[in-house]
């Protein structure tokens, strides 16, 4: 018996050296990768806090808002991510399910199409969209409604793939048919079946949608568009403190929007687990 285990003594001991080693260059990479993107936000903050004599104060917080033009593009920016967000919905949810009923074996097509906007360039989307509208009205192409088309290709990728996931989650087929049984319209099993069972995908891909349009930059600043990561920009050209507090709040603002999409999104999880 003690030969026996003093021959499985070694193995293990060296399974656990192994072990400790993989666990402290995880930490190590971590840490790593934690510094990377926490450094340039502290230094992005400590310097919106800089005040006069190198002292540190809110005063360039508390300014920020008055700025001219600071709230007139944070209100356009605002009305876009709701615009966005309001278009793309409409679109893709009775398509994506359109999709998982009647053209299954298309779902793999549809997502490479889908993802398209995230390997061409945006300056070919936006010459594409201004070829696209030459002619059309002008409340589309002189205002932000074009930005607002134009982001909606853009969120595409992020909206068809959630909710393609919460539609491969859900009895789809069985929930459709046993509304239409008995004697439901396809847009009273859209309203009432599909779309409370999508709660937790529509909201996620409506915070990835709108956290995207708050963000974006190149596009807006080829349609020659207002948005407050542009007049960022213009900002910062003049006076750097404000221009890195106006970032820090979209970064803000984002990071916030990111976080209830996990909060819902594991309620929406243990909802599932608890139903099941």
């Amino acid at each position: 018996m003690t030969a026996v285990v003093d021959l499985t003594a070694a193995p293990r001991a060296a399974t656990r050296r192994r072990l400790g080693k993989g666990r402290i260059a995880a930490w190590l990479v971590l840490i790593i990768a934690a510094l990377y993107f926490l450094i340039p936000i502290a230094a992005s903050v400590e310097f919106s806090l800089r005040g006069v004599h190198d002292t540190h104060d809110l005063s360039t917080w508390t300014n920020l808002f008055g700025q001219p033009g600071f709230v007139d593009n944070l209100v356009t920016s605002l009305e876009l991510a709701a615009g966005t967000v309001v278009i793309t919905l409409v679109l893709m949810v009775p398509t994506t399910a359109w999709v998982h009923l009647r053209l299954p074996r298309l779902r793999r097509l549809i997502e490479s199409i889908c993802v398209l906007p995230l390997v061409i360039p945006a300056v070919v989307l936006a010459n594409g969209v201004l070829a696209a509208f030459r002619n059309g009205p002008s409340w589309i192409t002189g205002t932000p409604v074009i930005l607002a088309l134009e982001y909606v290709v853009l969120a595409l990728p992020f909206t068809y793939r959630t909710l393609d996931a919460g539609l491969s989650s859900i009895p789809l087929t069985t929930l459709v048919e046993a509304g239409r049984n008995l004697g439901a319209s396809w847009l009273t099993v859209l309203m009432r079946v599909v779309v409370p069972n999508l709660r937790t995908s529509i909201l996620n891909a409506s915070i990835l949608s709108a956290a995207m349009v708050l963000g974006e930059f190149t596009i807006a600043n080829l349609l020659l568009m207002n948005t407050l990561p542009v007049w960022t920009v213009q900002a910062g050209q003049q006076d750097g403190e404000v221009a890195t507090a106006a970032s820090m709040l979209i970064l803000l603002v984002t990071w916030v929007l990111l976080l209830l999409m996990s909060v819902f999104g594991q309620r929406g999880a243990r909802r599932t687990g608890r139903s099941g």
